[in-house]
């Protein structure tokens, strides 16, 4: 009878870890495949021709100096309640995005913002800038 010496092994088995890694990836690819198809849905066509629509949106602009703009034209608070009052009775429900300076009296925003409610416009935006940090 032969006695054996109890010596190291010089390589691993690595079949059943690679057994392990392919049902691993196979279960990957299924996972993400069915969480990627989702509900189909027919979207609709966008046409060739180009938009003869003029944008509705108004921008107010209000300066370090506290003068307004209605989109690019210097108005004054009366005009500016005039000209909307104008848009409103064509358009019910056009937007206005309102951009006041940083530096701009929070008065003139605010009086701004309460002809907006006057004039019951309720699609209406502050123009922030994105902090850079």
């Amino acid at each position: 009878m032969q006695i054996q010496e109890d010596k190291a092994y010089d390589d691993i088995n690595v079949t059943p870890m690679l057994d392990l890694a392919y049902v691993l990836l196979v279960i990957f690819i299924i996972m993400t495949t069915a969480s990627v198809q989702g509900v189909k849905v027919n979207l609709p066509k966008a046409s060739n021709s180009p938009s003869l629509a003029k944008p509705q949106t108004k921008a107010i602009t209000v300066t370090e100096t506290g003068q307004m703009f209605l989109d690019t034209y210097p108005v004054t608070m009366p005009e500016l309640e005039q000209r909307l009052r104008d848009l409103k009775a064509v358009n019910p429900s056009f937007p206005v995005v309102i951009k006041g300076d940083a530096k701009v009296n929070y008065e003139k925003v605010m009086a701004v913002l309460d002809l907006m409610g006057r004039l019951d416009i309720t699609q209406l935006g502050l123009v922030t800038q994105r902090l850079v940090k």
